[in-house]
């Protein structure tokens, strides 16, 4: 059996953390490895538990300790997330076709509640201006999956359209969801690959605002599009993405089809930032 299979099989069959609306529970996966599979690892898993079989590769995500104005040490991508194409688990209901879809509405009280400490009355924008969309994308697994964002209500429809034509190009995310209490706790791991947008926090490092507190930006992809500033890069285990010669599916590039979106939509993209690169993130006023 080949290393990489034998690895996914020790990693699969062991139980394994998942974190449940913040609290983690212990999981059982069970898994049944092929050599003649197919599928980026050759693993085929019976239906116990997906969250569980995305969490499976992962060490125990616990902080780093850093040394002093790091925002994370580079750690050694795990193998099997080297060329990262994890499942996705949906949160939402699927689409019930292969059409684009999409919604705008309010941010009700329901989704306050969802958002926990990603919102608070002392951030810079009221849920007033803020809007709640869901749109159509493509998981690694090549199924149509149905994810949720907020933004500002003034760049809603832009965003909607960049994934519009991700969309149809086939480009690849692993998931799509609310920023909650438990991301904002979370290490900086890289345990999640969450493409999202609002999360009312100060930029990295800085006193300031990020542009996610005002619903004016987006980061795609984290794991397949690290921020690297000097030595550091976050998410800290996707070290294996700082070489960006060396493209693989779901990573973010200057001629490709998100770049080309954001761009005509009149945003900017931080892996074009001269003295650090956040090569996952798109705004409108290049913060």
């Amino acid at each position: 059996m080949p290393r990489t299979l034998r690895l996914a099989a020790a990693w699969l069959a062991a139980a394994t953390l998942v974190a449940c609306g913040g609290v983690a529970q212990q999981v059982e996966t069970v898994a049944v490895v092929d050599a003649a599979a197919s599928g980026p690892f050759a693993v085929d898993l019976q239906p116990v538990e997906q969250a569980a079989a995305r969490a499976a590769w992962a060490v125990p995500p616990v902080p780093v300790p850093l040394p002093a104005a790091t925002l994370a040490e580079i750690r050694e991508s795990p193998e099997l997330l080297a060329d990262r194409r994890l499942p996705t688990v949906s949160a939402l209901v699927p689409p019930s076709g292969e059409r684009f879809g999409s919604t705008t509405g309010p941010v009700t009280p329901e989704i306050r509640e969802r958002m926990g400490e990603s919102w608070s009355e002392a951030c810079p924008v009221g849920l007033e201006d803020l809007r709640y969309l869901t749109v159509t994308f493509r998981g690694f697994d090549g199924l149509s999956h149905t994810g949720e964002l907020v933004v500002h209500a003034t760049a809603a429809d832009a965003v909607v359209e960049v994934f519009r034509a991700l969309y149809a190009e086939d480009f690849p995310i692993e998931e799509m969801r609310l920023i909650t209490t438990a991301d904002h706790h979370a290490p900086p791991t890289g345990d999640g690959n969450n493409t999202a947008a609002y999360n009312c926090r100060k930029a990295r490092g800085q006193s300031r605002w990020s542009a996610h507190a005002y619903g004016t930006a987006v980061d795609i992809n984290p794991f397949q599009n690290p921020m690297v500033r000097r030595s550091s890069v976050v998410p800290e285990l996707g070290a294996a993405y700082v070489d960006r010669s060396n493209v693989r599916p779901g990573m973010l590039t200057p001629d490709g089809p998100a770049v080309r979106a954001f761009t005509a939509a009149g945003w900017v993209w931080g892996g074009d930032w001269t003295y650090s690169k956040d090569y996952m993130h798109f705004s409108t006023d290049g913060s």
